[in-house]
């Protein structure tokens, strides 16, 4: 029997944060809460997540949204916003597209976890 899979409504999530100057430690901490959040609050999926490091210093955090509403739950719920916060006193959020990798058809990143 073929097993189907459904994706139906979720939503692959790529983030990028650099650490401000001497704020890896806080940033990997805070990234480190940020997806049980989202998962205690039915938010994310319980797939596998990666954490990673870019070249330029950047940690990339890569999960599933259990759904595009879920971003907009996201955006709405204090403890999430809480972590945001927090996140942005130790890193500046930056867009894909600027990761030196972006510029490879091939990228690859440090496994942080």
């Amino acid at each position: 029997m073929e097993k189907k899979l459904n994706f139906e409504g979720k939503v692959l999530a790529f983030s990028s944060y650099k650490p401000k100057e001497g704020q890896e430690e806080a940033l990997m901490n805070l990234v480190e809460k940020h997806l049980p959040t989202l998962r205690e609050l039915g938010l994310a999926t319980d797939k596998q997540n990666y954490i990673a490091k870019s070249g330029d210093g950047r940690i990339l955090e890569i999960f599933e949204w259990a759904s595009a509403d879920a971003i907009t739950a996201a955006h709405r719920h204090p403890a999430v916003s809480d972590i945001w916060e927090k996140m942005t006193l130790v890193a500046d959020f930056l867009p894909m597209s600027t990761l030196p990798e972006a510029n490879e058809p091939f990228c690859s990143f440090e496994m942080l976890k």
